[in-house]
């Protein structure tokens, strides 16, 4: 009983390391680029391109498409964007925040104390404030990784466990439970970064037979549930701000949820796409990175799709979120 309660307090300490990190990462990054990133957002009146060109660099920069998707619901409700010019910004969020998982797949854990020590010497060897910023942007990166380790740790003894271990088979068998365990995890924790990530790290964790616990098959539809469940910070954040910014968090929601139905449909070709665009080596070696190109690919697939269809997006979210009550 000890021992579990301390792999449960490991597990949620790890969490909250990471959290915590992405948190200080994102104010930090802000800290250093100032306010042209704002200013790049707000100033986005031309094509849907350069729109989602917008959206994904900042994302990118800011480490946090649910800061960066809050900022856009502000600049709609302030009216800085219309809807038309918001919809593409928030298709490029999604793609800026896979650049979350490519770095972690790097799998740094074992420098982590390297890294930390870099961010902390650039702090105080660093007198200009930007510089310092950037300093505290390098330590919460290792925090991210420190985090990781301490949750990988916690999760060691599941590979044990022959309950845990058939949880897992009906998960392959079934995709839509590991929907279901994707979104579940991102609600609960309000960040799919996070949960991608725990996914990384448990996906690497070899069973009992020397394979990866879940497998690339087993990990995708998790993935996809991820991707549903990080619409609900925006759909919160836009309770209490104008129609249009409900409307631009409705277009989000729309976008992760027609996206994830379709790839969770033809699961088999995205597990083979996947793996045909990802390096080769063992299953172990390679699979983190198989998760961080499977997450990339799905929101570069959707908004290729999505893209030309701004406009009829956004009648159907005008429609869904509509100006007045239908009697």
């Amino acid at each position: 009983m000890e021992q579990n309660l301390t792999r449960i307090f490991t597990l949620f300490g790890g969490l909250a390391l990471f959290l915590y990190g992405m948190d200080a990462l994102s104010h930090s990054l802000e800290t250093a680029a100032g306010s042209r990133l704002k200013s790049l957002l707000a100033a986005v009146t031309g094509s849907p391109v350069r729109g989602v060109l917008a959206g994904a660099a900042v994302t990118a920069v800011l480490q946090s498409s649910s800061a960066v998707t809050v900022m856009v619901l502000g600049f709609v409700s302030a009216g800085l964007l219309t809807l038309r010019q918001a919809v593409p910004v928030i298709f490029g969020c999604n793609i800026g925040t896979t650049v979350t998982a490519q770095l972690l797949a790097f799998r740094l854990e074992d420098v982590r104390g390297l890294v930390l020590l870099a961010g902390l010497l650039l702090c105080f060897a660093c007198a200009g404030q930007k510089a310092r910023a950037i300093g505290r942007a390098v330590f919460a990166f290792g925090l991210l990784f420190e985090g990781i380790a301490d949750m990988g740790t916690a999760m060691e003894p599941l590979v044990q466990s022959p309950v845990f271990v058939h949880w897992l088979g009906r998960v392959r068998q079934h995709p839509w439970l590991g929907l279901l365990a994707g979104l579940g995890m991102t609600l609960t924790v309000q960040s799919s970064s996070a949960t991608i990530a725990l996914l990384q790290n448990f996906a690497a964790r070899p069973g009992l037979d020397g394979s990866s616990l879940l497998g690339l098959a087993g990990a995708l539809p998790v993935l996809l549930g991820d991707n549903i469940g990080t619409t609900i910070t925006a759909v919160l954040a836009s309770l209490s701000a104008s129609r249009d910014a409900k409307r631009v968090a409705a277009a989000h929601a729309v976008f992760n949820l027609t996206g994830a139905a379709v790839f969770c449909a033809g699961l088999p070709l995205y597990v083979r796409l996947t793996a045909a665009l990802s390096p080769k080596g063992p299953e172990l070696a390679v699979i983190a990175r198989q998760i961080a190109n499977a997450h990339t690919l799905f929101n570069v697939v959707c908004t290729l799709v999505w893209l030309p269809l701004t406009p009829l997006m956004v009648r159907f979210v005008c429609r869904l979120v509509p100006d007045r009550a239908v009697r």
